[in-house]
């Protein structure tokens, strides 16, 4: 199988087959975080989704008349079907936009993903458990008691629920994102199903705060994604080995900031085995540190152009004028249909953006180059 037979989609200039085509991607590459591998059926079928030949709920159809002509005939250990019909389901999860930031929502989220796959699917688990990680040289992350998952997940939401986003700047803000969704994956409140729920209920999260996300990066990186929720969660004093959120917060960077950090695997183990491959990534890592300083300088402009224009935006605005910026910079410019496909907004939505940053005096009319465009203001 193709590691993302839908990266084609991605660059599609048609909104509709690139949002279809992130669903899929996503929702196919996040099975790689157990293991799984979907079937060429799964593949064809979402091809024809994408392409507007057959509706989500037609796919559905599709996958379980195939599974049951097919029962007796797939080996049970490969869980091809597991894989297929959990793509779905995190496929249509992401097409649609209800959400809301609730522990429900998050157990119902495992409960649509797994129900006849799982016989707890939707259920709080009610004993303990460890997993032997590999990038942990087979130790284990110190998951939430049973007896406390509960109270623990309502604590950990109530606490983001209360968080204040404003005035941070993005790299702050990602280190917090980094911190709760680590967290919310160490509860690990199902016997399965934990990082595959955790990811889908992030994604919905992320696109409340302003966030797109629509990339292939938890489809090319899902157990990269997976190992940087256990290396943010695992300490041994002995080894010299803290918990860091250094490699989820590389991860949410290259999701949500379009940078370009090496995601590897082999980074995060905490094996002296590969101690010698450090040398040659420690020397890439200079060249990579030299440019972040100047992207970071740009970004700190930006932020001491607009301090007291922006300081009464909601952070899902200044992030849209981040990514607006990144984009345009002072040179191009840009109109209602061009900020519509860039974060993912309702024409209502971008003309309420454009009138906002008008008013402010962060953007002004330009002429010459048809009617409603504007340019960030020097």
């Amino acid at each position: 199988m193709k590691r993302d037979p839908f990266k084609e989609y991605l660059k599609e200039s048609e909104p509709d087959r690139v949002g279809k085509g992130y669903a899929w991607s996503t929702a196919i590459g996040l099975q790689a975080v157990d293991g799984l591998r979907p079937s060429e059926y799964l593949i064809d079928t979402a091809i024809q989704n994408i392409e507007g030949r057959i509706t989500l709920k037609e796919a559905q159809t599709l996958i379980d008349s195939y599974y049951k002509e097919s029962a007796g005939h797939i080996a049970p250990d490969k869980r091809t079907e597991e894989a297929d019909k959990v793509s779905l389901r995190i496929a249509k999860i992401l097409s649609e936009t209800a959400f809301s930031f609730t522990p429900n929502e998050y157990i119902s989220i495992h409960r649509k993903l797994f129900h006849g796959i799982y016989k707890f699917a939707g259920t709080v688990r009610d004993y303990n458990i460890t997993k032997k990680e590999w990038v942990l040289d087979g130790e284990t992350v110190m998951y939430g008691s049973a007896s406390e998952l509960r109270a623990t997940l309502e604590y950990d939401f109530n606490q983001e629920r209360e968080f204040s986003y404003k005035d941070l700047s993005m790299n702050e803000i990602i280190h917090h994102l980094a911190v709760f969704i680590s967290r919310l994956w160490q509860i690990h409140i199902f016997g399965e199903g934990n990082t595959r729920t955790t990811a889908v209920f992030f994604i919905k999260y992320l696109r409340t705060l302003g966030f797109s996300a629509t990339k292939d990066i938890f489809a090319e990186n899902a157990w990269y994604f997976r190992n940087a929720l256990v290396r943010a969660n695992y300490t041994n004093l002995q080894k010299g080995i803290h918990e860091t959120t250094e490699y989820l917060e590389l991860f949410l960077k290259n999701l949500l900031l379009n940078e370009n950090n090496e995601l590897h695997n082999r980074d995060l183990h905490i094996s002296g085995l590969l101690e010698s491959k450090k040398v040659d990534i420690d020397e890439k890592k200079v060249d990579i540190e030299t440019e972040k300083v100047d992207i970071q300088s740009k970004k700190v402009d930006i932020e001491n152009l607009f301090p007291e224009k922006t300081k009464d935006f909601s952070i899902r605005t200044i992030v849209h004028i981040h990514r607006l910026f990144d984009e345009f910079g002072f040179d191009k410019f840009f109109g209602r249909a061009s900020i519509m496909n860039l974060l993912d907004l309702k024409a209502s939505g971008a003309s309420k953006l454009i009138l906002n940053l008008v008013q402010a005096d962060i953007i002004v009319p330009v002429s010459g180059h048809g009617k409603g465009k504007y340019k960030f203001k020097k």
